[in-house]
């Protein structure tokens, strides 16, 4: 999707554009990772699963495989009105092993101001995401190298619990089934901003050299 005009953009313009850069910046992981490699003999989904585009003048990847592109699209989508109302903390891409354990995490933490009144430039919004864009294309060097029998989720963290009682976007999430690590995680730093309305860090989580194994 190319750059919108150069236009003063309200606070809900600003989370629109969070959540459609995340839904980018998430295919972008899902692509660096080789989750599905470009050759068409593992399974359906891997034969041209990704396409080249361009989004916030920078060159991207698109999700050419339906469920792969709606589960995505869906998924971040439906955390809009909870980013709205500043219930999201943490956005993660998370990959685990056939044993439903943890091997990394892709984490975008946000803070959205939300008594913000003033106006933002889209352009300088644009400006400031395209940058983690092209940091996430080179940080390969910094990831670890998956098991064969790898799977991933898209889990979101919230401040408090919405009420599925009074949002049907509420239901759409349930609670992780992902088995969590008994020890703080080695972080690693990718790229952040700290701005108004909207401050945004991404980084790497590794389980510690002091994890407990599954045997133990």
């Amino acid at each position: 999707m190319d750059s919108r005009d150069n236009k003063v953009a309200p606070q809900g313009e600003t989370v629109q554009i969070l959540v459609e850069f995340l839904e980018v910046a998430i295919t972008s992981i899902v692509f660096l990772k080789g989750i599905y490699p470009s050759g068409a003999i593992l399974s359906l989904i891997c034969l041209c699963a990704f396409e080249r585009r361009r989004y916030m003048n920078a060159v991207v990847q698109r999700a050419r495989h339906p469920e792969l592109q709606d589960y995505i699209h869906s998924t971040v989508s439906g955390l809009l009105p909870f980013i709205q109302k500043g219930l999201v903390e943490r956005v993660a891409v998370i990959f685990f092993n056939g044993e439903n354990i943890q091997v990394e995490r892709f984490v975008f933490k946000l803070i959205v101001n939300q008594s913000y009144e003033s106006k933002v430039e889209n352009s300088d919004l644009e400006f400031a995401l395209r940058s983690f864009l092209i940091k996430l294309s080179v940080t390969e060097p910094l990831t670890k190298t998956l098991p064969p029998d790898c799977k991933w989720e898209i889990t979101a963290y919230f401040q408090t619990l919405p009420s599925s009682g009074t949002s049907k976007d509420a239901e759409l999430w349930i609670p992780t089934d992902t088995k969590q690590w008994q020890q703080p995680p080695i972080i690693t730093p990718i790229k952040s901003m700290n701005s108004q309305p909207l401050s945004l860090q991404l980084y790497l989580e590794h389980p510690s050299l002091s994890e407990p194994k599954p045997c133990e």
